[in-house]
């Protein structure tokens, strides 16, 4: 049986602390500020990567699936088991359906998507019943800060 990494062991908020700098250098590129890391069991980051859809004008080029390919290159295989997903943002459907697929094992996020959420907001891909894996998911880490930063990014966008 696999070890399980539980909630309450890690300092969340200190790989969100980096997730955040990495969506602020995915805003100062003029794209929408997310940013997300993959873990190993152990805590150590193997991937990290931010939103690039407009740097490379392709609409997959989220930071959860970028940073996921990342780690499955790293690791040399598409089973990202033991592994967890820190992100800015609640991941999308697409996104939300890359975990699953990836047999990541856990996902911290901090600001919550009630417009395209798809771990807990409007769907929850994670637990439905159909799949053959199930993710424990945290929310609301620094989720303040990430919420902020896309809003400011939004307002200076408006304006």
């Amino acid at each position: 049986m696999k070890p399980k990494i539980s909630r309450s062991d890690r300092d969340w908020t200190t790989y969100m602390d980096r997730a955040l700098e990495l969506a602020k250098l995915a805003g100062d590129k003029g794209d929408v500020p997310i940013g997300a890391l993959v873990l190993d069991i152990d805590g150590k980051v193997i991937a990290e990567a931010h939103n690039e859809r407009e740097i490379l004008q392709d609409p997959t080029a989220h930071a959860e699936v970028l940073a996921l390919q990342r780690a499955a290159k790293k690791q040399g295989s598409w089973r990202l088991t033991g592994c967890t997903l820190v992100v800015t943002l609640e991941p999308c459907v697409m996104c939300a359906g890359a975990l699953s697929l990836s047999r990541i094992d856990r996902l911290i996020y901090g600001a919550s998507d009630p417009k395209a959420g798809a771990t807990g907001s409007l769907y929850t891909v994670h637990a439905d019943p159909r799949l053959n894996h199930r993710i424990e998911v945290m929310s609301g880490v620094r989720g303040v800060e990430c919420t902020e930063i896309l809003k400011e990014f939004f307002r200076t966008k408006r304006s």
